[in-house]
């Protein structure tokens, strides 16, 4: 199908990117995935629309080598999924700076630099989404807790919009998207809803905002989150 939409979903193993993974096998689109290390549950889909490879996005060596790989590809979609929440409930006096560092690092720093590292490789008119959190929003943050991971994904929203200010000129769109609270590892086996749920609206808020620009903030269900 020439015609058939192109995704590179990075940070696929598990969870919600092994599930977008899926979803969008589903609807028809070729993906690419990412994983940091093998997958069982990358290696369980049998798709030949399904591409794996494997990258860190904390490895800027290992990006650019990935970039090499995937010359011959043009995206519709670059997803940055992969995030860490490393000691995400305690306080952040009680956090060892080096992790608190290198969570800001994994979750706000590298996504951005992945996806202007892959900017290239993105098809006219294209989005590129981040993985936030709603816990990112200053405007919400009412119950406190989790601070520092919500500082990173704060972080994450504020670069990715300077970030769609500073290529705007390029006709390519922004979305930063909360999963909602879902049943992974993260999220624990209380959240609010599974993770079917949770990609199944996010692929239909991504593939609503494709062909559109500028940056926006939004949840699984298409809302509007304050910034």
């Amino acid at each position: 199908m020439a015609d058939r939409k192109n995704a590179l979903i990075v940070g696929a193993s598990r969870g919600l990117g092994l599930g977008l993974v899926e979803t969008f096998l589903q609807r028809g689109w070729r993906v690419t995935a990412t994983q940091r290390s093998a997958s069982p549950g990358l290696a369980a889909l049998k798709s030949e629309a399904l591409r794996v490879e494997t990258a860190d996005i904390d490895d800027d060596g290992a990006v650019a080598a990935l970039h090499e790989t995937l010359s011959g590809e043009r995206y519709d979609l670059i997803f940055v999924v992969a995030g860490v929440a490393t000691q995400a409930h305690d306080p952040l006096h009680a956090v060892p700076r080096d992790v608190a560092a290198q969570v800001y690092l994994t979750n706000a720093v590298s996504p951005i630099r992945f996806a202007e590292a892959f900017l290239d490789r993105l098809a006219p008119k294209g989005l590129v989404a981040f993985m936030s959190s709603i816990l990112g929003s200053v405007g919400l943050n009412e119950a406190g807790g989790w601070e520092n991971y919500r500082a990173s994904k704060a972080a994450l929203n504020t670069l990715a919009r300077s970030f769609e200010i500073r290529h705007r000129d390029a006709g390519f769109g922004v979305v930063l998207l909360h999963p909602g609270w879902v049943r992974t590892e993260m999220g624990g086996a209380d959240a609010d809803i599974d993770v079917a749920t949770s990609v199944t609206g996010l692929t239909d808020v991504i593939e609503g905002r494709l062909g559109r620009t500028g940056c926006v903030y939004l949840d699984y269900t298409g809302k509007t989150l304050d910034w």
